[in-house]
């Protein structure tokens, strides 16, 4: 069950109350795959975009074929942070020194294994991934950076008798492993993330910010049903630091991170 007020009608007003606004996200960032066409066609020109649309940080899905020392140059220049990046599973058991590289070059504190395919799914491999997951930790960590697991629907759904994101958390090590949430797969699948906030306090460093159409589509943030001003009330129990805001496919992607940058300003909580 999706616990209260974690979801919202789309066209319903936000409640008034009397109590004054205390907090907002001072950094907003953008995971980049929102904009994976447009960065495969120009990928200094579509960063620039971001900065220019508020964006204070941003997570990379891939370099494309740019050089790490390039692209830091172009995040600086443009006032971007790069707190993290996406990392396929296959990159990371095949060079992980060279993801460690990378990270140092361009100012990662966090490495994220972002999908297990459909065939690395059965309760085996969660365990499997979960001591490997705990392995690449100790290597981060050695590097001083941390690692981390991005969540879709699949890992809630009832394998065995276990729900393998469970197995994840109760198998990996808090001090080498930690977890972006992702809000819409989360929701999709029908569990609460304040009841995962409580439950794993502090695990929770990252998150990306997406929003859920009346019909379980994803859709820009501010459009859908998510209410994600009490999720954000919990950042300090959940241990967020960083906030991504994404959308899988969409139609207008600078519209969309347009519009869900200016949503999640003004969120207060």
């Amino acid at each position: 069950m999706l616990g209260i007020g974690c979801t919202r009608e789309a066209a319903q007003p936000e409640p008034v109350t009397d109590t004054a606004p205390q907090r907002s996200l001072s950094s907003i960032g953008l995971q980049l795959f929102t904009l994976a066409n447009m960065m495969e066609e120009d990928f200094e020109g579509t960063l620039q975009k971001v900065a220019e649309v508020g964006y204070q940080e941003v997570e990379f899905a891939g370099y494309f074929e740019r050089d790490p020392a390039q692209v830091r140059a172009l995040v600086d220049a443009l006032g971007l942070r790069a707190p993290s990046a996406h990392v396929p599973i296959e990159m990371l058991k095949a060079d992980l020194p060279a993801v460690l590289a990378a990270a140092e070059t361009l100012g990662h504190r966090y490495i994220v294994c972002p999908y297990l395919a459909e065939d690395q799914r059965s309760l085996a491999q969660y365990r499997d991934h979960a001591r490997l997951f705990n392995e690449i930790g100790a290597a981060c960590g050695e590097a001083g950076v941390r690692f981390g697991y991005h969540n879709h629907d699949f890992e809630f759904f009832d394998t065995d008798g276990v729900l393998p994101y469970d197995l994840l958390l109760a198998e990996t090590d808090p001090n080498l492993v930690v977890m972006e949430l992702d809000l819409y797969w989360i929701v999709k699948a029908g569990h609460d993330p304040l009841a995962y906030f409580a439950a794993h306090p502090g695990r929770f460093p990252l998150c990306h910010i997406k929003d859920m159409a009346a019909d379980g589509s994803i859709t820009t943030v501010g459009a859908g049903t998510i209410d994600f001003a009490p999720i954000l009330a919990q950042t300090d129990q959940a241990g967020l630091k960083h906030y991504f805001v994404e959308h899988d496919w969409p139609e207008d992607p600078m519209g969309t991170i347009t519009k869900g940058y200016a949503h999640v300003a003004a969120l207060t909580f």
